[in-house]
């Protein structure tokens, strides 16, 4: 130890820097928690079959409507129809997934996390 050091002294310096570190930590967490709550709002549509059918989605994944054209209603063709919702549903969660991603690189870009790390 050089002269004047106490004991510990360098101990209290790491401390401080582990303090800082979790506060900056936090407030990261709540920070993407925020984008997240964003992401969580927001919708997309896709459609299939021309527009016969249309689905709607939120940031949560979930399925918030489907849109079905009278035409696309075929009694002796229910795989068609299968089909067409299966098309439209499997697109708007890709959009999402896709708007997700988009949302969160905005905000991971400058923190140098690894891509779809979130």
């Amino acid at each position: 130890m050089g002269r004047g050091m106490k004991a510990g002294k360098r101990a209290k310096q790491g401390n401080a820097s582990q303090r800082q570190q979790m506060a900056q930590m936090q407030a990261l967490q709540q920070q993407m928690e925020q984008v997240q709550a964003e992401i969580d709002k927001m919708e997309t549509s896709a459609s299939s079959g021309g527009g016969a059918v249309e689905v709607r989605v939120n940031g949560k994944k979930e399925i918030l409507d489907i849109k079905l054209q009278p035409e696309v209603v075929d009694p002796d063709d229910i795989e068609m129809l299968q089909d067409l919702i299966m098309t439209a549903v499997n697109e708007a969660l890709r959009q999402m997934e896709e708007i997700s991603q988009n949302e969160m690189n905005k905000f991971t870009g400058g923190l140098g996390l690894p891509e779809g790390m979130f």
